[in-house]
């Protein structure tokens, strides 16, 4: 493909939590290693994008955040002028950055993203991670957005590409990334480790469940890494029992996890896979119920297990944790689908597409 001559210009929108930033940062990392993108990251002052986006090398600008109620009620009367105000502000940031096309993964910045975009006339693609497409993209694409979904079958127009994930998740474990991933959180090499998360605001059934479990995962020998999230209280430290409020680097997680414990949010899922490790998913039982949809491949490919959240209790973690981790062929089975399920990497493809949309209007 032909490159332009002058660095290009892109904004992608995908504030909020780690499911909507991480997707974004890897096209992001992918516009800027591959054709030499100048990358703005659009989001909000609340969300975790005021961290991960600055450590990954891009600027960040924010706007007021517009989330849209689920059912009617009184935050409705205020969407109109949220979504003017927002629109306003990015607007002024995609002058300023002189921004040439402009990608969405959905969250409170989306939406006023592909209005904007629409407004100035520039190129705006759309990705949906989630089985089950969200209102603002659904909108992004009727607005004349280029759609890109993980799966088929979201309820959104628009081509399969799959999750874009991280540069470095999938292959080889990197043994010594894991010693020093070890080495920060305390954890011992020959002792198998299960790493527990329940996204960037923790869970409180997983965080209970662990809990009234933990007694007897250490007795049979296991260590547990467990992200509690960053508003909950931190647990007392244990020997074999590592409490954190958030794991930023979750790659670095990845590379000492034998098994993971954790939600089903899209990105979660891909990166998961994509790190060939095996899980336990306990979807979240809010929103449009895609956190059900998102793991169903994995789990009929046999990576995973699913326990709804409502039968999440100790017992059952215990039950599925031990009959994956006592029995080594199960395991080595489970880690062997998981690998050979992965999603891929739609990071390059995405960041090409967006390339070559803006090659063709300059030519």
């Amino acid at each position: 493909m032909a490159k332009p001559q002058d660095p290009i210009r892109i904004v992608v929108a995908g504030g909020g939590t780690a499911g909507h930033i991480e997707p974004a940062l890897a096209v992001a990392e992918a516009l800027r290693e591959h054709h030499n993108a100048t990358v703005t990251a659009l989001g909000t002052a609340r969300g975790l994008e005021t961290t991960l986006v600055p450590d990954r090398g891009f600027e960040l600008r924010l706007i007021e955040p517009v989330p849209v109620p689920r059912k009617p009620n009184l935050d409705l009367l205020k969407l109109p002028l949220r979504v003017s105000k927002a629109l306003g502000q990015t607007r002024k940031i995609l002058q300023e950055t002189q921004a040439q096309a402009v990608i969405g993964f959905g969250g409170y910045v989306s939406a006023p993203a592909y209005m904007a975009a629409k407004s100035l006339g520039l190129p705006f693609f759309v990705h949906e991670a989630n089985a089950r497409a969200g209102m603002a993209n659904k909108m992004g694409v009727k607005l004349g957005g280029v759609g890109l979904n993980a799966v088929a079958g979201s309820g959104m127009d628009g081509e399969v590409v799959g999750i874009p994930i991280r540069a470095g998740l999938g292959g080889d474990r990197d043994e010594s990334a894991a010693d020093r991933a070890r080495s920060t959180w305390g954890l011992e090499k020959d002792r198998t480790t299960i790493l527990v998360t329940g996204g960037s605001q923790g869970s409180a059934s997983i965080n209970k469940a662990v809990a009234e479990a933990l007694d007897e995962l250490l007795k049979a020998g296991f260590q547990v890494l467990h992200a509690v999230g960053k508003k909950n209280e931190l647990p007392e430290v244990r020997p074999g029992y590592c409490p954190v409020p958030f794991i930023e680097d979750m790659q670095a997680a990845y590379t000492v996890a034998d098994l993971i414990v954790c939600r089903s949010g899209a990105m979660t899922v891909a990166e998961v896979t994509a790190a060939g490790v095996p899980a336990i998913y306990v979807p979240l039982p809010h929103g449009n119920g895609e956190q059900a949809l998102n793991a169903r491949a994995v789990i009929e490919a046999g990576a995973a297990r699913q326990i709804d959240d409502a039968d999440f209790t100790a017992q059952t973690l215990l039950d599925a944790t031990f009959d994956i981790l006592h029995n080594p062929a199960t395991f080595q089975e489970m880690a062997t689908a998981a690998r050979a399920s992965t999603a891929g990497n739609a990071s390059t493809v995405i960041a090409d597409m967006i390339a070559e949309i803006i090659l063709t209007k300059q030519n």
